[in-house]
């Protein structure tokens, strides 16, 4: 588990550079066309911040190693594909309608928060 949260934090957080990158130069201009350059950026921030969590859990998870921190994993990696993904939709169709699904993305980042809290106490 812990080589799952180390790779797949470390191309969400790649991915989150690139995508960023692509959005403050390439789609800049069509971003602020269609008022969604906030939308852009707070979707790259937060990829940015589940791929450091991934990171942050398989590190963790080398020195110490529980069912609440292989789940709390899998919560941030949907999270991660969810909250994001949903933003960037939203830029790339100009539809508001996927800004419904980002809240089930943010609800799986507080689902991993929370197991990593529990993970603590259970330790």
């Amino acid at each position: 588990m812990k080589k799952f949260a180390l790779f797949t934090g470390s191309l969400i957080a790649g991915l989150s550079v690139a995508l960023g990158a692509f959005g403050a130069h390439a789609w800049k201009d069509y971003l602020r066309e269609i008022n969604r350059l906030e939308t852009f950026e707070t979707a790259a921030r937060y990829q940015m911040y589940g791929g450091i969590t991934l990171l942050i859990l398989g590190v963790w998870q080398m020195n110490f190693s529980n069912k609440h921190l292989k789940t709390a994993a899998y919560f941030h990696f949907a999270g991660c594909l969810i909250f994001p993904g949903s933003l960037y939709l939203i830029c790339l169709t100009n539809l508001g309608i996927f800004g419904a699904v980002a809240p089930i993305g943010g609800l799986c980042f507080l689902m991993g928060y929370g197991l990593m809290m529990w993970s603590i106490f259970k330790k």
